[in-house]
């Protein structure tokens, strides 16, 4: 995999990369090169998602950061640029997906933490983010995304909506950035992280899709590597599906 999707002398951050889908993209980063940025909220466990990465023979920058803190995000990226010298590869994955009772039920709070998460966060982001990769010649950036944006139900719909614009969002990057830096997304179904822990037993083990059950989340890893490397150098504005074949 190293040698295909070869990322060595590269550096990513990754948002929300101290567990679940975006530690095993960190890793897997890790593993075909790159050196690493673990932001998230909790500083421990961003520390103890960088000495898996340094376990890998890579260097690792921790940093704690609420992605849905507009006026954290220059702090982030000033502190990522001065450890790191660079940063290659974006990878928007920070997010949250909590239900409501109802519709009716949803706070204002609820809401606006769920849009500045999973949406304002991954903005600011990208429009901090993508003029330097610009600047240096190329880059690459890619957005998570979920199934809930296009088969959105209730008790999520917020999240759901959020999702949608964070695909938007990433055809407009692609276009405004283009040709020196790609934007795309990945649109994940369910997976098995820590969340998945609070689904009722038979949904850990079925799905609603051609597969038939939940992934693993390393499942996710070559799909990230893909539109994180140079073998997806055709690819700019697009969105995969990995979910499993969501019905």
């Amino acid at each position: 995999m190293s040698d295909l999707f070869d990322l060595s002398g590269k550096v990513a951050l990754i948002t929300g990369g101290s567990r679940g889908l975006g530690l095993e993209m960190a890793k897997a980063f890790a593993q075909a090169g790159a050196d690493i940025v673990i932001a998230s909220r909790k500083m421990e466990a961003c520390e103890a998602a960088a000495a898996e990465i340094r376990a890998l023979g890579r260097r690792a920058f921790p940093y704690s950061c609420h992605v849905g803190q507009w006026s954290a995000l220059e702090g982030l990226v000033e502190a990522s640029y001065r450890e790191m010298g660079r940063i290659d590869v974006l990878v928007n994955n920070a997010g949250m997906s909590p239900l409501a009772p109802s519709s009716a039920e949803t706070s204002e709070e609820l809401f606006d933490k769920i849009i500045d998460v999973n949406f304002k966060g991954p903005f600011r982001l990208t429009a901090l983010f993508g003029p330097r990769m610009v600047a240096a010649g190329g880059g690459a950036i890619i957005n998570i995304s979920s199934t809930g944006a296009i088969r959105p139900q209730p008790r999520f719909i917020p999240y759901a909506g959020a999702k949608a614009a964070l695909n938007a969002m990433t055809v407009g990057f692609a276009l405004e950035y283009a040709p020196k830096v790609r934007v795309n997304g990945i649109m994940a179904g369910p997976f098995l992280t820590d969340i998945s822990k609070a689904w009722p037993a038979e949904a850990r083990e079925r799905a609603h899709n051609a597969l038939g059950r939940p992934g693993q989340p390393r499942e996710i890893a070559t799909a990230a590597l893909y539109l994180g490397s140079t073998q997806s150098s055709f690819v700019t504005g697009s969105v995969i599906n990995c979910d499993g074949g969501v019905i």
